[in-house]
């Protein structure tokens, strides 16, 4: 099986400090690829190099779209790019509000990705919209409620709704529960879970949770200074942590 997204050696600077350093991996089809480290360890600046919101400063990277065509997306043209990330890409915020247009009523944000893909019929747009409200359990009669009247756990499931619908290949979430209580985190989890699984998607889940990558994640890289400094399968790395600072994020989350 040909590898969905190929990342080696990427490398990102700021002055003296290397919140990056040559990081290399491969991501599958129906993958999910955890990374966790604390603040500062460079988690969500490679995920943002590999949105193309930040610019490497080496490195290659490397997408098989959905025609089977391998893009460079170190070289790709900005339109190019920009209908990528709303067509077979997705990025899920840590606050969705970062995610979601305020002003335009929670149907309307699931609609205008449909738009993006090409569908004209309006009666088409606001049933699948309203297929995907209940797909991420909001009740119908909110749908032409605005996200800024919900709960942060429903704007989060909102914001979902408004990325899956044109059924993305992969996924970009920058802590999603992050913000959440916790049995509103749990919901989420439960239901990002059971997407993953019936989409088939490939996700890149950066989190500094443990307990969220267990769940979620088949492979697991730890990141310390920029670097990743353990990887592996995710019970494996949790179960077995071989470096010293993957011991130390392990014992913490097992503290009483």
């Amino acid at each position: 099986m040909e590898p969905l997204l190929t990342v080696q050696n990427l490398s990102k600077t700021y002055g003296s400090i290397a919140a990056c350093d040559r990081i290399s991996f491969a991501l599958y089809p129906g993958q999910v690829l955890g990374i966790i480290g604390e603040s500062g360890s460079g988690k969500s600046t490679l995920l943002n190099c590999i949105a193309g919101e930040l610019p490497i400063d080496d490195g290659a990277m490397t997408y098989c779209d959905r025609s089977e065509s391998l893009l460079d997306l170190c070289t790709l043209p900005e339109p190019q790019r920009r209908k990528l990330m709303k067509t077979e890409w997705g990025f899920v915020r840590q606050n969705p509000r970062d995610g979601l247009r305020l002003g335009v009523t929670a149907g309307a944000n699931i609609g205008e990705r449909l738009l993006d893909v090409g569908e004209r019929h309006y009666g088409n747009i606001r049933t699948e919209a309203l297929q995907w409200l209940n797909e991420v359990e909001i009740p119908d009669q909110r749908m032409d409620d605005l996200p800024s009247t919900f709960s942060g756990g429903m704007q989060q499931r909102l914001q979902l709704a408004r990325i899956l619908v044109t059924r993305p290949r992969l996924v970009l979430m920058d802590e999603p529960t992050g913000g959440l209580d916790v049995s509103v985190q749990a919901k989420l989890l439960d239901l990002m879970r059971s997407l993953v699984r019936t989409l088939h998607l490939s996700v890149i889940l950066v989190t500094h949770d443990i307990g969220v990558v267990r769940l979620l994640a088949h492979r697991l890289m730890v990141m310390q200074n920029g670097q990743v400094v353990e990887a592996g399968l995710t019970d494996q790395v949790l179960d077995d942590p071989q470096h010293p600072y993957t011991q130390q994020l392990v014992s913490a989350t097992l503290v009483p």
